[in-house]
């Protein structure tokens, strides 16, 4: 593998595009400490370290941002504004005939979608700023702190106006970047920057379970985290790369004296097909309620209920209905992304048909079923997978986050599987050779 990295970077083309990633990733990495005009940074520090990882509702959005979020910088809002506006379009695709018509014209219609998507990222990261901006004024981003009223002295309407600008704009060079990887430099940009900001927040967590722990000072707390990450890993690449293999086989056809087809292939159909959509889909719609209760006032029955069984992780409520959504959400996203009908529709149209399965109906209501198949272990997969950190910290601080959740492994093994692929291409084309021998 080492020879491979180094043939990769004699390689001059390939080099240019890893050096060309690497200084954007740099470039990302620095908006991530550059704090927004308006804000205490001093404060913020302080409710930072008060916090002790603890980020409460806001965990999810920290982490995509690589804990740009909690700072207040100008990536603040990271790529997850982008990430939202690529799946309602996504969802909307299927609701609205005319995004449906987009996407099945081609690359035109795919680059329309894709300046509707930019679009709505923005407007998300307006409305997103706002939210972020009025909730560190009133206090409640550090539920906790004792300086966390004073994170905005100046509470102006200019002022807001100027920071939820700056978080508005950092979101769009966010996505710019991103896109300058896609174009120029090695992988999916947008990945990329996910599972940047991803990783650079596993140093500081493991050191901090490190510091709270007890055993032989807190060594085996670290090796025991460490061990169960790297299992972790293993056992979600082995689901990620888990594939069936549906068998094809399409009829000669004579055309003037040539003859076509006839060859076999076969409809690879993933574990995981929803990838981690449905955790984020369940995280989100989880928030809504306990967000709800925090900003509303008084002290109702209701509040007092979302509070005591909505925002604790190990909450038994809160995990039943954590992994009941997942499980709905995987079986709801694969029903959405993968149509039966049209792959045996297209199949029926180029003379495929699956040994054994008559084409047409018949071969749809047989992907189906064996979709629905492999669709359950995958989603029980999913729920046991985002469940880790809470299991995992039983014995360890609860105040503590556990680094390697469900979300972020299952991004961070996709994405370095998914840009050593390519890397590994381009090596072929020139050596024949890429990283396993």
């Amino acid at each position: 593998m080492l020879t491979a990295f180094a043939r990769a970077f004699r390689t001059p083309d390939l080099r240019k595009k890893l050096l060309f990633t690497l200084g954007i990733i740099v470039v990302y990495r620095v908006g991530t400490h550059v704090p927004i005009p308006g804000v205490d940074y001093k404060s913020v520090q302080q409710c930072v370290d008060e916090a002790s990882g603890n980020q409460g509702l806001f965990g999810l959005v920290n982490m995509f941002s690589g804990g740009a979020l909690l700072q207040i910088t100008v990536f603040a809002l990271g790529i997850m504004p982008y990430i939202t506006a690529s799946i309602i379009l996504q969802l909307l695709t299927v609701v609205i005939p005319r995004l449906e018509a987009l996407k099945k014209e081609g690359q035109a219609g795919t680059a329309k979608i894709t300046q509707y998507t930019r679009y709505l990222t923005v407007a998300l990261a307006v409305l997103q700023g706002t939210g972020l901006v009025a909730t560190a004024r009133s206090g409640a981003l550090f539920s906790g702190c004792t300086v966390g009223s004073q994170i905005v002295p100046d509470r102006t309407i200019f002022s807001t106006i100027v920071m939820v600008i700056c978080m508005t704009a950092g979101t769009a060079v966010v996505m710019w970047l991103g896109e300058l990887i896609t174009d120029r430099g090695i992988g999916n940009g947008m990945s990329i920057l996910m599972f940047i900001s991803i990783a650079a927040t596993f140093p500081s967590a493991l050191w901090a379970i490190k510091k709270q722990g007890n055993l032989a000072d807190g060594w085996i707390e670290f090796g025991t985290v460490i061990a169960v990450g790297l299992a972790m890993v293993g056992l979600v690449v082995f689901v990620e790369q888990a594939q069936r293999r549906i068998p094809v086989q399409y009829a000669k056809r004579m055309i003037g004296r040539r003859s076509y087809g006839g060859t076999s292939t076969y409809i690879p159909l993933k574990v995981n097909q929803a990838g981690v959509i449905p955790v984020i889909f369940a995280s989100s719609l989880l928030y809504i309620p306990a967000l709800v209760a925090q900003f509303s006032g008084g002290n109702s029955e209701w509040k007092q209920w979302v509070t005591a069984n909505l925002t604790k992780g190990s909450h038994p409520i809160y995990i039943t209905l954590y992994f009941l959504l997942i499980v709905f959400f995987a079986f709801f996203y694969v029903a959405i992304s993968f149509n039966p009908e049209e792959v045996a529709d297209n199949m029926k149209k180029y003379g495929g048909f699956i040994p054994g399965i008559r084409a047409g109906r018949p071969t749809a209501e047989y992907l189906s079923y064996v979709l629905n198949r492999i669709t359950w272990p995958g989603s029980l997969y999913l729920g046991l997978i985002a469940l880790v950190p809470t299991m995992a910290l039983v014995g360890f601080n609860a105040s503590q986050n556990f680094p390697f959740g469900g979300t972020s492994i299952l991004i961070i093994v996709g994405v370095g599987l998914e840009t050593v692929k390519q890397i590994e291409s381009q090596l072929q084309q020139r050596n024949y050779e890429g990283f396993l021998r």
